[in-house]
């Protein structure tokens, strides 16, 4: 009996192993076809609780040139959420939706619909250093409805503002990298996805929007339509073309109240921007144009059409004046012309294809209380402010200081309510603050992902105020290690730029409230280092800006000195202070957001004071970087003031 019985129980254990090795290979296979976390997209089925369509869809925009894939989203602040439509037109064997901070394809924040071969999936996953995709342990992107329509398939689902996951992509206020891709093969398994094997794009977007409604429009609205005049698309991947329109003939002031995008049907993928720039009253005759703005031939006067009236990029809403205000058009000490630009970004080449894209203005001749201006904020355009190569994250600031707002802005003070930020290919974010009483008391635009290749006004969540004696400073951020020599400030786009448009009410006379560096001082900076080099040679005043810059030997010390000069002044014993800002105050037509300088700018630098008569203090302390007192962020800034007389003349106090 004992060994009937040992043996009887060897052959249970004997069956018990296989079954438990049995139930394991099932585990293992179920979870190598149904991933642990992903959804199986056959299982949903629809919940009272959720949102179903048609859920309002404000917010739209084509992602890939052949219009095979459009994105349309909803913004709930109350809930910190937002809600996604995807729609594929033909629906392959999955898509991948994702965004990063520069619209890599490595490190991104995705969401994957893939097709095993037998069953679809829909998860949240990312990507590595090497484009490899895994699924997310946390899934934060909710489905709600995936369904087939005559037009395409259509995938609805929302996912957090913010996730606490580090693997996710903190949506905010700002720039949004899109990036998305099409699977032509079904997936046995998520991890099997490379990105950098399929096909892929990038498209840029402001996720976050405002929740205000749009307003009311009043009756009696007039409209003129800039439009491109039925032109052929250019089959190269990217051009700027300009037109010139001419106003009516003695027409009065009107304003401009309201604008919005009229782009032609089937051309939405590849009409990337547009803008509307009013020419210089100074000149009476611009001739007739209809070609690319890059042309050599183009007649040179359009280079005066510079003042912004309404500017668009793919993926923004019409764009609606405050109830109070609006952009004046026409009248007296106004220009009859007008130049749109329209970007088109044609990577597929496609010929053929006619376009007439332009801009609507909806304006009215019943004035409203206040004229609404355009006010750059910023760094004068200028090489003495530069960027050394080999940098990740270099930082420029131009202020519109305490003595600049108290002289020009209304005892009421100013409204800000939108802004239009703009630096060239080194930028990487912008961010413009409000100081008040030597505090940071408001953040008034802010883009920490931003891109030189999408530019178009915000509309701000909430209008900025800004008293006389208040100081704007405008930060930009560039990053340089693709570069081997110094990046200076200038109007080519290889140069660059660090500027706010800022769209205010009531309208005055400051049009541009910039600063620079005196160029006295950064001549002694590169007296400095040339000495330290070892280059005894004569650098004299005569040798331009950009030269000296270039026959720099750049390294981490040379750049981390021009760093310490553009943020810090010296004791008076040791270095002279730098007077920050050679305040610029123009009259005129405002700067060219695209990065053209052009005529009617004046940029005049001012005296400075002796220590006694240094101004008060506008900011706390930094630290001293080369020894003596550390002064203050806003200290020894512009001394006098430009004080405008007319359109056409100012004088020096």
């Amino acid at each position: 009996m004992r060994i009937l019985s040992r043996n009887f129980r060897l052959q249970d254990i004997t069956i018990m192993y296989f079954t438990a090795l049995g139930a394991l290979m099932v585990i293992l296979v179920a979870s190598y076809q149904a991933p642990t976390n992903a959804f199986n997209v056959s299982d949903l089925k629809p919940s009272s609780s959720t949102p179903l369509l048609p859920l309002p869809m404000p917010f739209r925009m084509p992602l890939d040139p052949r219009g095979e894939l459009h994105l349309s989203w909803n913004i709930s602040y109350a809930t910190q959420e937002v809600f996604m439509l995807l729609k594929v037109a033909e629906l392959r064997y999955g898509v991948v939706l994702g965004m990063s901070d520069r619209g890599e394809l490595t490190n991104a924040d995705l969401v994957v619909l893939w097709d095993s071969g037998t069953k679809s999936f829909f998860g949240d996953a990312w990507s590595d250093s090497e484009g490899r995709v895994s699924l997310d342990s946390q899934q934060d992107y909710e489905l709600i409805e995936a369904k087939q329509k005559p037009d395409g398939f259509y995938l609805l689902f929302k996912r957090p503002f913010s996730t606490c996951d580090p693997r996710d992509y903190l949506i905010e206020e700002g720039t949004v990298h899109v990036i998305y891709g099409f699977l032509d093969e079904p997936l046995t398994s998520l991890d099997k996805l490379n990105l950098s094997r399929i096909h892929t794009g990038v498209q840029r977007v402001l996720m976050l929007r405002p929740d205000t409604p749009d307003p009311t429009l009043p009756p009696g609205l007039q409209t003129l339509d800039v439009l491109s005049p039925n032109i052929f698309i250019p089959n190269q991947e990217t051009t700027y073309w300009c037109f010139i329109q001419k106003l009516p003939e003695n027409m009065p002031k009107n304003h401009i109240i309201m604008y919005e995008s009229m782009v032609t049907p089937g051309n939405e993928a590849i009409v990337h921007h547009m803008e509307v720039f009013e020419c210089s009253p100074d000149v009476p005759d611009v001739p007739e144009y209809s070609g690319s703005c890059d042309d050599k031939m183009k007649p040179s006067k359009l280079n005066s059409c510079r003042h912004v009236l309404a500017a668009w990029a793919m993926g923004a809403e019409a764009f609606y004046y405050p109830p109070d205000a609006g952009l004046p058009m026409g009248g007296p000490g106004s220009s009859r012309f007008l130049r749109l630009e329209v970007h088109y970004h044609n990577p597929l080449l496609i010929s053929g294809r006619r376009d007439s894209s332009g801009i609507r203005l909806h304006y009215t001749p019943s004035l409203r209380r206040f004229d609404a201006g355009i006010m750059e904020l910023g760094l004068v355009y200028t090489p003495i402010m530069a960027i050394p190569p080999k940098q990740h994250s270099f930082y420029l600031s131009g202020y519109c200081t305490s003595k600049c707002t108290q002289a020009a802005l209304p005892s009421g003070g100013i409204y800000i309510f939108a802004s239009q930020l703009h630096t060239h290919l080194a930028g990487r974010g912008v961010r413009t603050v409000l100081v008040r009483g030597g505090k940071e008391v408001e953040v008034v635009q802010e883009d920490q992902h931003f891109s030189t290749h999408y530019q178009t006004i915000r509309v701000l969540r909430k209008m900025t105020k800004v008293l006389p004696g208040d100081v704007l400073i405008t930060k930009c951020t560039y990053n340089t290690e693709d570069r081997s020599g110094p990046t200076v400030g200038g109007f080519s786009i290889t140069d660059e730029m660090c500027v706010n448009y800022v769209h205010y009410y009531p309208r005055t006379q400051l049009e541009l409230c910039k600063t620079h560096v005196d160029p006295g001082y950064l001549q002694k900076y590169f007296n400095f280092i040339n000495r330290f080099q070892g280059n005894d040679g004569c650098v004299c005043g005569d040798v331009g800006v950009t030269e000296q810059y270039s026959q720099l030997q750049w390294d981490a010390f040379t750049g981390e000195v021009l760093d310490s000069l553009y943020s810090t002044a010296p004791d008076l014993d040791a270095l002279q202070p730098v007077d920050r800002t050679s305040l610029s105050w123009r009259v005129g037509q405002a700067a060219r957001p695209g990065g053209d300088g052009g005529p009617g700018k004046t940029s005049v630098p001012l005296r400075r004071r002796s220590p006694a008569q240094q101004p008060t203090t506008d900011t706390p302390s930094v630290s001293p970087v080369w020894g003596g007192r550390a002064p203050n962020l806003l200290q020894d800034k512009c001394v006098l003031v430009l004080f405008l007389c007319s359109r056409n003349s100012f004088r020096l106090l």
